[in-house]
């Protein structure tokens, strides 16, 4: 990948009319890979040492500019392996199906880690998302999920305390917990919008506060018409893509 670097480094800077610094020189010539494709997802740049020596910049500079990439989310750095294209997650909307099962069907390796979890008694706001009584129990989920070590999304999930008994019996799946109550769900609602990311999300996602993201929430229902589970989900918008098949009448 080295020589197809080398070429737009060189092809950006013969077409300069003003100086620009060499590392947002370099980082322009690597975005501007992989948006025409060239460098795929999952493809690995050349290392930190070859790439100085290949362009005759130093570390410094090269470090620089693949770091602004890392941030935005174009790169990812895997310990002892070294820098590599990011890959997007692609989801449906005409499927029901959880975060887990998506990750797992692409052959990626989900992880989840958990900032809450627990049980209390339904406010107000939960019984109406649930069509829950006042005074039922809910379990209370938030929940930090991982790509290969890295964030893509932090998510705030209620389920009703009848439908989870036991919610530490919950995995990388809450949906194969579920299950194995006979409750997964069957069909939802899900909203998505556009959003600038609040401080809490974002720092949560390794991202500045305001950063673009995605707002998902689901409503999701039993074959009974029961509703098993309302989740609010932030997603990084630079890691993630959703889409639906539509179809005419």
């Amino acid at each position: 990948m080295l020589p197809a670097i080398a070429t737009e480094y060189l092809r950006l800077q013969s077409a300069e009319t003003s100086r620009t610094l060499a590392y947002l020189r370099l980082r322009r010539a690597i975005q501007h890979l992989i948006d025409t494709g060239v460098l795929g997802p999952g493809h690995g740049l050349p290392s930190e040492r070859d790439l100085a020596a290949g362009l005759q910049l130093s570390r410094v500079t090269v470090r620089k500019a693949l770091s602004g990439l890392i941030d935005q989310g174009l790169l990812s750095q895997r310990q002892g392996a070294g820098t590599f294209v990011s890959e997007r997650i692609v989801r449906s909307f005409s499927r029901l199906t959880s975060f887990t099962d998506d990750l797992r069907e692409r052959g990626l390796n989900p992880q989840v880690t958990f900032l809450e979890r627990g049980i209390g008694e339904v406010t107000p706001e939960e019984a109406m998302a649930l069509n829950l009584s006042p005074g039922s129990g809910v379990v209370r989920l938030y929940r930090l999920r991982h790509v290969d070590g890295a964030p893509i999304a932090a998510e705030r999930t209620l389920v009703p305390h009848s439908l989870l008994p036991e919610p530490q019996r919950i995995g990388a799946s809450l949906y194969e917990a579920l299950d194995t109550y006979g409750h997964r769900p069957r069909r939802a609602l899900q909203r998505l919008r556009a959003v600038a990311l609040d401080a809490e999300p974002a720092q949560l996602l390794h991202l500045e506060s305001g950063a673009p993201g995605l707002l998902v929430e689901r409503r999701a229902f039993l074959a009974d018409g029961r509703v098993v589970e309302f989740t609010r989900s932030f997603y990084r918008g630079d890691a993630y893509d959703f889409v639906a098949e539509l179809q005419s009448d």
